[in-house]
């Protein structure tokens, strides 16, 4: 098919980018019923109905959520262009063959095997927020010729707008129903009364911005320019030890109920040589203490006899929760070059029920070495003797 007939397909604005686009990876953010999904997915079938020996990958998080929604609209695109052939797909595998030496694969990121899996030559992650940094990578490492990430902005930090909308090699498009002319009077009129109804999600799949997600544990914190210039006598320390994972070391100052944090150290592969010398070369010996991880005992004798003043950060119960309790509980004021602590902030979230998809009220553990520093740093401050101190003090380890 030299010149696929497009007089069954409505493509807009998405369509159109794509045929213009010269970049390797393309993300499309849009609110709802914007067309993205089904102009990617066009763009990319009459791609193929031109060229030959193609491995396409349509990847979301969950097969479930793959076959309910990008597979129907493949399938729908191929019937409208009449290209469409029942025998060609295998369900067993989840794999199309379109005319017959192009070969489309369905996968679903939850299964990190498949994802894992030989090279392809053109990808389109449907829903992209979904995923973690990590299963992006495992995709576009083995990604040749062209990457395409649709979602809808409903997290106001995410992976993508660090990781990948940063790349030079990356375009970036939004947009909302307003750019679907396709869209039903009573779909539109819909979303229009969002505005109006609820504003949050008006601003997410209205306008397609980006919104605050309410699993965020952070949502509000200031920056600062100089830990140094905060007036407060103390510093207290917290140092949460790693190898593979990073080993974060830093300064909190506790000033007009306000909590100030600096990031000192945030890197991987620290040995304790090297970790005793960088102390020695930042610390005051012997005055300030330095609070650490409790579960590496060992680590914490070697630097004791090394001369470090640390002490162990006992770990109650709830201890995490009482933690980061407290530090909601305060204005929270971060240095701008702590940017490592900057990004744990942004990311760090509330767990989901499994079943019900419901937040919990506890924390997802990943990604969280600095945040568990600054809690072990606050252990050692003393706090008025009120039954809510007491109970946070508790959960501190402190008695």
């Amino acid at each position: 098919m030299d010149k696929p007939d497009l007089n069954n397909i409505k493509v807009t604005v998405h369509y159109e980018s794509l045929e213009k686009s010269t970049k390797k990876i393309s993300v499309h953010q849009g609110g709802a019923r914007s067309g993205k999904t089904y102009n990617i997915l066009t763009w990319f079938i009459i791609k193929l109905l031109r060229e030959e020996n193609k491995t396409f990958t349509i990847v979301r998080k969950t097969m479930p959520s793959i076959l309910s929604s990008v597979q129907r609209d493949f399938f729908e695109i191929l019937k409208r262009l009449g290209v469409y052939d029942p025998t060609a797909y295998k369900d067993q595998k989840k794999e199309y063959h379109l005319r017959g030496n192009n070969l489309i694969q369905f996968k679903a990121a939850d299964d990190e095997q498949k994802i894992r899996g030989a090279k392809r030559d053109y990808l389109f992650i449907n829903e992209a927020n979904e995923l973690s940094e990590e299963e992006w990578f495992q995709l576009i490492a083995r990604t040749t010729t062209k990457a395409v990430l649709d979602y809808n902005p409903s997290d106001e930090y995410h992976w993508i707008y660090e990781t990948v909308v940063t790349r030079d090699d990356c375009d970036f498009y939004k947009s909302t129903f307003r750019d679907n002319p396709f869209i039903e009077d009573t779909i539109k009129d819909e979303i229009e009364r969002l505005q109006f109804t609820n504003p949050q999600r008006w601003r997410v799949f209205g306008l397609g911005e980006r919104g605050i997600s309410e699993a965020k544990v952070f949502q509000d914190w200031g920056l600062i320019d100089s830990f140094a210039s905060i007036p407060s006598n103390e510093i207290y320390y917290g140092l949460d030890f790693g190898w593979q994972d990073p080993t974060a070391f830093v300064a909190v100052k506790i000033h007009d109920g306000g909590i100030y944090i600096d990031e000192l150290l945030y890197k991987s592969y620290v040995t304790s040589a090297s970790l005793i010398q960088f102390l020695k070369l930042h610390i005051p010996s012997g005055y300030y203490k330095i609070y650490g991880d409790s579960s590496r005992p060992d680590t914490i004798e070697e630097l004791k006899l090394a001369g470090i003043n640390i002490l162990r950060a006992k770990k109650g119960k709830d201890s995490i929760k009482h933690g980061i309790n407290f530090l909601l509980s305060h204005k929270i004021y971060i240095t701008k070059r702590s940017q490592n602590i900057l990004r744990e902030f942004k990311r760090y979230e509330f767990k989901r029920d499994k079943r019900s998809c419901r937040l919990t009220d506890e924390f997802v553990d990943f990604d969280n070495h600095s945040i568990d520093a600054i809690r072990y740093a606050l252990c050692n401050k003393r706090l008025n003797s009120n039954s809510t101190t007491l109970a946070l003090l508790k959960g501190f380890g402190v008695k």
